[in-house]
């Protein structure tokens, strides 16, 4: 025993030595604490088992359900333009819980003069100014509730941009249905807060109409009803359901909507469905309504106003648009199953051009297929592209980007807002809450499109860690801060600093392979659900088989900063030839692998990988590189694929 004894000890005491050697004490200088990133992380969990460990949907996971029928008619008015609707929802409450009340989701009343959002928009005022008016916001005219065959009117609580509707008999739990039918109307916004509104060319108004009817809220595992107020930067969280709608509209108009249209031979000339047809069997863009017949009378089918008829199934929301001025296009779309589908594109005069929305199509239906092929496939039969307004927007099956982008521009607004039908609209997530989970996600599959499209176009070779460093360099509010609450200069960060955290993940932790098969299985396994920032990190974990608590801690919940450092270099008897001890300092509070360019004087030139573990006990590591001449020089970080905030320490050059 005691032999035993005195073995154990002595090989403790070259650990030590070892240890001391390699892992030095942190300087009193340098900002490092291992402990705030490798220390014990436990994220937040639900009951009921509706969401598991391994980062998937429980066994007891739930979510609600909402089918719409909506009828609307577009009325143009001397003084302003209006929608005049109707929408039915039929509920599925599949939660365990009787409910007592319906919330409703009343986007359009943030354009009241008096709205929250009128009311925090700042003097400055930014994209998202909500530019109240007097005409602004729903008129609701009534409310029937219809429940196990009994129907009865209701007298709502509106507040700001919810409505509250109470239910004379609770709505059981577990699949109970109830039926809600709300008649109203409003006047469509100039600028609706850069997501819809009306915008005057040559050949008439280009109207986007989006937030458009009533709609649910989403009643979920994790706060029961999620009613906060729409207020302009904040989007959306909308359950699933299939949506059947009808809009009528002046005969002289072009109406392309979400989903599938169901009366072609209604609406469109014999000569528009023969190249419909056409499109649908054609990689090459086809021309529907070509520029010398836009505002001709025999481009139009019939007098007075027409009613378009769309079916979508298994959305979270449908948006359209109406105009006289529309050129329309369309082409093929291939899908990695087999499956065909169809881009199109409707914009004025003004818009077109082959340094413009003549490529728009193209643009749309190569993100359709790169996406599905990369990610996830497109589930619905269709897209469109719409110029307008609206600088950038995105709905399922639609998408709205500003009128006079060209080139580059143009394919970089229309990837990323057709992106969006991955994130959020396919990944379902709380936009209100997390904006980070579908602007950030799709931010960081757009880099992707743009790198594979048309051969690298327009591929950006610029070093994309430090353009997106700046960008959020003086950030003071974290990625977990709600879009309502993050300051307007740092909203931004959203996009690129969740974009560049996914690429390090991927490049410079866990590699591709890795990285592309835990994403995927993210996407897959919460396709049509909704899931929480805490399941995305479960699922990279387990998917990946790497504990990565130590970057998703402080990237999301932290504006930490990232200061990789070369202190020095000596020789093992001072001889290079036996030897060097290179020095690296983690000099500031977030951590990162070390990639390092190592040249010798005798021209040996080596790439050395360190990875993320060597900041485990502390900011200051040394290691001995197998060195046979001198060392010349040393660049940490040589292709510039961190954040680094002090690139002058990440250069060692011999005196």
């Amino acid at each position: 025993m005691q032999t035993k004894l005195k073995h154990l000890l002595g090989a403790c005491a070259l650990f030590l030595m070892a240890f001391s050697a390699s892992a030095q004490t942190t300087p009193d200088s340098v900002k490092y604490d291992h402990n705030d990133l490798f220390g014990p992380t436990v994220w937040p969990t639900t009951t009921g088992d509706t969401r598991s460990a391994s980062g998937q949907p429980g066994q007891n996971y739930w979510q609600n359900r909402a089918n719409y029928l909506i009828h609307a008619t577009l009325d143009e008015g001397a003084q302003d333009t209006t929608i005049t609707g109707d929408v039915t929802v039929d509920y599925i409450n599949n939660s365990p819980d009787k409910l007592d009340y319906l919330w409703f989701q009343l986007d359009q009343n943030l354009f009241k003069p008096d709205s929250r959002g009128a009311a925090v928009t700042p003097m400055s005022g930014d994209r998202f100014d909500v530019r109240g008016f007097n005409r602004g916001g729903y008129h609701i005219e009534s409310v029937t509730v219809t429940y196990k065959g009994i129907s009865y009117k209701v007298t709502p609580v509106i507040t700001d941009a919810r409505m509250q509707v109470r239910l004379n008999t609770p709505l059981g739990a577990k699949g109970d249905k109830i039926s809600v039918k709300v008649n109203y109307n409003f006047s469509i916004p100039y600028y609706g807060a850069d997501r819809m509104g009306r915008k005057k060319f040559k050949q008439g108004w280009v109207y986007e109409i989006a937030q458009w009817y009533p709609r649910m809220c989403v009643y979920d595992d994790v706060e029961g009803w999620n009613t906060l107020p729409y207020m302009g930067l904040g989007e959306f969280y909308c359950d699933y359901g299939d949506f059947d709608y009808y809009i009528t509209a002046p005969s002289n108009m072009t109406v392309v909507g979400s989903g599938d249209l169901q009366n072609a031979m209604q609406v469109l000339t014999p000569a528009q469905q023969t190249r419909m047809a056409a499109a649908r069997n054609s990689d090459k863009t086809v021309m529907l309504i070509k520029p010398e017949e836009v505002g001709q009378a025999a481009s139009h089918l019939g007098n007075g106003k027409s009613t378009w008829h769309f079916k979508m199934l298994n959305s979270r929301d449908v948006s359209w648009a109406a105009s006289t001025a529309f050129i329309w296009d369309a082409a093929k779309v291939n899908f990695p199953s087999g499956r065909k589908g169809i881009a199109q594109s409707a914009y004025p005069i003004e818009s077109s051009g082959n340094d413009s929305w003549s490529r728009s199509t193209e643009y749309l239906k190569n993100s359709m297929e790169i996406y599905s092929n990369a990610y996830f496939e497109y589930p619905w039969n269709s897209a469109v592209s719409v110029s307008g307004v609206a600088l950038g927007m995105e709905y399922p099956g639609i998408i709205f980007c500003l009128s006079n982008l060209k080139n580059k521009s143009l394919w970089g607004d229309i990837t990323h807002e057709i992106g969006h039908n991955w994130f959020p609209m396919i990944v379902g997530t709380n936009e209100r809450k997390y904006m980070w989970m579908d602007e950030g996600f799709n931010t960081f599959i757009n880099i992707y499109a743009t790198d594979h499209f048309n051969n690298g176009e327009y591929k950006d070779t610029a070093k994309i860690a430090q353009r997106i460093l700046r960008s959020y360099r003086r950030s003071t509010d974290p990625l977990m801060t709600p879009p309502e609450a993050i300051g307007l200069n740092d909203y931004g960060q959203y996009y690129s600093k969740t974009a560049l955290g996914l690429v390090m993940l991927r490049n410079d932790v866990l590699g591709p392979e890795r990285f592309d098969f835990a994403f995927r299985e993210y996407i897959k396994h919460w396709a049509f659900k909704h899931p929480l920032p805490y399941d995305f990190f479960r699922a990279m974990n387990d998917a990946s088989g790497e504990d990565l608590n130590w970057f998703f801690k402080p990237w999301f919940f932290t504006t930490w900063k990232l200061d990789q450092a070369i202190q020095g270099v000596t020789y093992i008897n001072n001889d290079p030839t036996k030897g060097a001890i290179i020095t690296l300092v983690n000099k500031d509070k977030l951590a990162m692998p070390v990639e390092l360019l190592i040249t010798q004087a005798n021209g040996t030139v080596e790439n050395l990988h360190l990875p993320v573990n060597v900041w485990q006990r502390g900011g200051v590591w040394q290691f001995k590189y197998p060195s046979t001449s001198a060392i010349k020089s040393i660049v940490l970080d040589p292709n510039h694929e961190l954040p680094d905030s002090d690139l002058k320490n990440n250069v060692y050059n011999a005196k």
